[in-house]
């Protein structure tokens, strides 16, 4: 990814934004795991960075690839490919880290490459379904439609701050 293309957003002043909701407009910023789309409000996107190397720290659990020094905060990393179970990531050069704000804190997430960002009316969006016990489906808000494209709606900051991702002072207490 080259500097032109690095994105930043200031959402740091931004008050917090409700989940999809069904009548409601909103915006996401899309990207791409193996073959799937995702989306993650717009608000907690901090910036987009090209992949770099991080600073592994031992007995970490295998999708958190370590920590970066972003401008004096450490950051940890998490590869979203490793933790959604899609098997052999790649890095290359549409491999990016989008860095979050989510409780209060910063965390990059590693994912194949970013789309754009789209807003979508609530008529865009669809309740999340129902899977059963065999698949926790507690962090997809919903499914968003944009022409023939179906995207998987993610609450990142209930997924970053659930127990076993740790990442978070709410996760551990």
């Amino acid at each position: 990814m080259t500097q032109a293309m690095q994105a930043t957003v200031d959402n740091t002043a931004a008050p917090p934004q409700m989940a999809a909701v069904k009548g409601q407009a909103n915006e996401f910023l899309t990207f791409t795991l193996g073959h799937e789309e995702y989306g993650v409000e717009i608000l907690k996107v901090q910036e987009i960075r090209s992949y770099e190397t991080p600073t592994t720290i031992a007995n970490a659990p295998p999708f958190l690839k370590g920590v970066v020094n972003l401008r004096g905060v450490i950051v940890p990393i998490v590869d979203m490919r490793i933790k959604f179970g899609i098997s052999n990531p790649e890095y290359n050069q549409f491999t990016v880290v989008i860095i979050l704000n989510v409780a209060h804190r910063v965390v990059g997430m590693v994912v194949d490459s970013v789309s754009d960002v789209l807003q979508l009316s609530g008529e865009q969006i669809r309740e999340a379904p129902q899977f059963g016990a065999s698949l926790d489906a507690a962090y997809i808000t919903g499914l968003g439609t944009v022409d023939k494209r179906m995207l998987i709606l993610i609450d990142i900051e209930k997924l970053m701050t659930s127990n076993d991702m740790a990442l978070t002072d709410q996760a551990l207490h």
